[in-house]
């Protein structure tokens, strides 16, 4: 339905990954390398879900996580997602290159909530952000680590969605024949980076593209003692995203933060890197039980939670998910996602047996060619 409601290159904004898109596919397939080990006979007339994620109570281990331009795919933008997110009790998380100004959320969303940011060269301004979300009333801050620069997007180069845009005939063909889409977009609320317009007006001497000066804040020299830093500053519940490694995981949570996001971007960056539910059962052996270990990326089925839960994950997080949602009915349509995603949880967790998701276990799962996680983890021990 998104698909033939939105523009093509708007839609393959949402859909497309970098390079060939192997981590894009790998993220998703790589569940089906997993099978689930089912207990019998357990009473699964009642099934408990509930959990929290960046201490805040979820109502079952599903997050929503930050996604940039969200106007572009339906008019009510992060507003509709995180009123969609509160009615289901779950946390929703905001981007730094969202379209809704962060205050505004706060007002309308009285969710848990969490604000993804980044440390910009100018630290000024990601210090202006962590103050923000305090007073707005934010839960928790996510910084992504994987953007030094953005990922080679042959989609978006090819229709020329960049910013500012540079369409072809054949893209700008697209949008004609989309007015269902198109009008509203031209006629609807002003298109821009809320939370960062203020700063183009108040720095610029002469014209300045928004997207030129959030472009010129990446800064590629940020290191671990920047981590440390916003861990202080922000004093509270902190996970860094993008984290892939064992080692980069102990090394977060030394830093100050309280939990991992293992990400590839939902394989938008580095075309090649592992798919983030490979990646678990190391990281959560790294670190411990205490922090938060989240799986972003692949996530398509409720199944899918299931297993990473089995693998040592605290929860899983969706993007393009609930775009798709977005996109194809609005409000109601993230509705309609979450709404089947819970359904798959809840059927899948009865079908093997668990009545209540603390007792999920490595024993609940098996690599198909590397055998069931928990012989691993005892012959580890």
């Amino acid at each position: 339905m998104a698909r033939r409601r939105l523009p093509r290159p708007i839609f393959d904004y949402i859909d497309g990954g970098a390079d060939d898109e192997r981590s894009l596919r790998r993220n998703i397939t790589a569940f089906a390398d997993y099978e689930l080990i089912p207990d019998v006979l357990n009473d699964v007339s009642e099934i408990r879900t509930e959990t929290k994620i960046f201490g805040q109570p979820s109502r079952w281990p599903l997050m929503l996580s930050p996604t940039g331009l969200t106007r572009m795919f339906h008019g009510h933008a992060e507003l509709a997602v995180a009123r969609a997110a509160a009615r289901h009790g779950l946390l929703y998380s905001l981007s730094t290159m969202g379209t809704t100004r962060l205050e505004d959320l706060a007002q309308a969303f009285a969710g848990p909530k969490v604000f993804q940011i980044y440390i910009f060269k100018d630290r000024g301004l990601t210090a202006e952000f962590v103050a923000r979300c305090r007073d707005a009333g934010f839960h928790g801050l996510t910084l992504t680590v994987d953007t030094p620069v953005a990922g080679n997007r042959e989609r978006d180069r090819v229709s020329g969605l960049s910013l500012p845009p540079k369409l072809t005939l054949r893209s700008l063909l697209s949008f004609a024949l989309h007015p269902s889409w198109s009008i509203p977009a031209l006629a609807g609320s002003k298109f821009d980076l809320a939370n960062v317009s203020h700063k183009v007006d108040a720095l610029s001497s002469g014209p300045m593209s928004l997207f030129d000066y959030i472009g010129g804040q990446f800064d590629r020299s940020v290191g671990w003692r920047e981590v440390e830093w916003l861990a202080r500053e922000w004093n509270g519940p902190l996970a860094i995203k993008g984290v892939m490694t064992p080692d980069d995981a102990r090394r977060s949570i030394t830093s100050g933060a309280t939990g991992v996001m293992i990400s590839n971007h939902g394989g938008r960056q580095l075309d090649g890197a592992p798919a983030p539910i490979d990646q678990i059962e190391a990281v959560r052996n790294a670190i411990g039980d205490a922090p938060d270990v989240i799986c972003d990326g692949g996530i398509r089925r409720g199944s899918d939670v299931v297993k990473a839960l089995a693998l040592g994950a605290t929860a899983c997080s969706i993007g393009r998910p609930y775009l798709y949602g977005l996109a194809a009915g609005g409000e109601q349509g993230v509705d309609r996602l979450l709404t089947l995603l819970r359904q798959e949880f809840e059927r899948t967790l009865t079908l093997a047996g668990i009545n209540d998701i603390a007792s999920i276990s490595p024993r609940h799962i098996r690599h198909r060619t590397s055998g069931p996680a928990w012989s691993k983890a005892a012959a580890s021990t």
